[in-house]
């Protein structure tokens, strides 16, 4: 499956006026990396996957459409997915991706 070219968009409006934002595709989706280190993405399984920090991973899940993001079959402490049901609107969309470049933005840069 490939990412929501739509939700890409909607991403894009949302970060544009953020520094120092680039977009490379990883994991079948569209990331979008702040400083190097990615924030958000468009997923290619549908939907958003988000870098969260690990400490808030917990109380995030329990926030609806919201679900651990599993690698291999490992759950990834640190990491999101939203799914689409709960990105259908500005309002549901901007928390998860000012809340993932925020993270980002805390972590050294890398070059």
């Amino acid at each position: 499956m490939a990412y929501d070219e739509d939700l890409a968009n909607r991403i894009r409006e949302l970060v544009g006026g953020e520094p120092d934002v680039t977009e490379k595709r990883m994991f079948g989706g569209l990331a979008f990396l702040v400083g190097g280190n990615m924030s958000v993405a468009a997923s290619g399984q549908g939907g958003l996957m988000v870098r969260v920090d690990h400490e808030d991973t917990d109380a995030l899940l329990a926030k609806p459409h919201a679900r651990p993001f599993e690698m291999r079959g490992h759950e990834m402490r640190g990491w999101l997915r939203v799914d689409p049901e709960g990105l259908q609107t500005k309002r549901q969309l901007a928390p998860w991706v000012t809340r993932g470049v925020a993270y980002a933005r805390s972590l050294p840069v890398k070059r």
